[in-house]
């Protein structure tokens, strides 16, 4: 198959790699070039242009940052949703809000392109090695289609329902990531000041029925104090601020998303942006 991949980050590159294992016929582009050097080596190619890779591409895959940038990059003015035959896929895999990935599915419809809401769950080396979780929105021929590479990327494939299900359900799960690890690292750090080692925390609580499971990930980092990234302490914020969007959207409050959103946005005002979002453990630690 003809696939286009628009997004060559963390998660990006290592999803368009497992691709090219399959034996698909990739086309790149990013906006920092330099980025697809090694997927190029592996054998893809890069486009000079987004509007060159639509018409390369049986199905185009965007994993970017933010719903502004997924926007730019698919209606602008070098957009690529006019440049795709008619009845070909476009899978967002980018972390966006529903209502936003409601409009973009009514785009791709007046340009008679199928579109699918797919962001995913799991972090860097889940990426690596195929197995990540899709969440995907939209109709079922057509993720019955793209089931070839959604299995090439990934080992746990959803459908949730119609288009914006896949963000709406990508939405609930960061909203509960961000909130677990400050009210984690708040209990680490009361913990700490009453006199109880970092050590002897950890191995009482992780893995015990008060925490998230994914927070035995996080122990090294907390241990050796290294907040090398595998989630974007910036993409978190993002992720928090589109989940009170939609919030407010259904006339929803959410008050310790906001709370969380509040502590996020600070350690990101203090220069963790580009930490692994763990480090709001640091953050707070520095503040008390």
């Amino acid at each position: 198959m003809k696939i286009g991949f628009i997004g060559l980050g963390l998660m990006g590159s290592r999803m368009a790699n497992n691709l090219l294992k399959r034996g698909n016929s990739l086309y790149v582009y990013n906006r920092t070039k330099e980025k697809a050097n090694s997927i190029i080596e592996n054998g893809a190619v890069l486009a000079s242009s987004i509007p060159e890779l639509a018409m390369q591409s049986e199905v185009v895959i965007t994993m970017l940052s933010e719903p502004g940038v997924v926007k730019e990059t698919a209606l602008g003015e070098n957009g690529f949703l006019k440049h795709l035959k008619k009845h070909s896929v476009w899978i967002d895999c980018s972390t966006v809000n529903p209502s936003f990935s409601k409009a973009m599915a009514e785009e791709a419809k007046k340009h008679e392109v199928r579109f699918l809401d797919a962001p995913v769950s799991g972090t860097i080396l889940p990426a690596e090695k195929g197995e990540l979780t899709f969440l995907i929105g939209g109709e079922k021929n057509d993720v019955e289609f793209c089931l070839p590479l959604f299995e090439a990327m990934g080992k746990k494939i959803i459908h949730v329902g119609r288009n914006g299900k896949g963000t709406s359900m990508k939405m609930v799960i960061n909203l509960l990531l961000g909130q677990a690890m400050v009210a984690f690292s708040e209990g680490m750090l009361l913990g700490e000041s009453l006199g109880i080692s970092k050590e002897q925390l950890m191995e009482v609580i992780l893995g015990g029925p008060v925490v998230a499971p994914f927070l035995s990930g996080k122990k090294n980092k907390l241990i050796k104090n290294n907040f090398e990234t595998e989630f974007p302490l910036q993409w978190m914020l993002k992720d928090l601020r589109l989940a009170l969007t939609s919030a407010q959207e259904n006339n929803l409050t959410l008050p310790l998303t906001s709370s969380a959103e509040n502590v996020y946005n600070l350690a990101n005002e203090s220069g963790l942006g580009e930490e692994d979002f763990s480090a709001v453990y640091n953050f707070l630690n520095a503040k008390s």
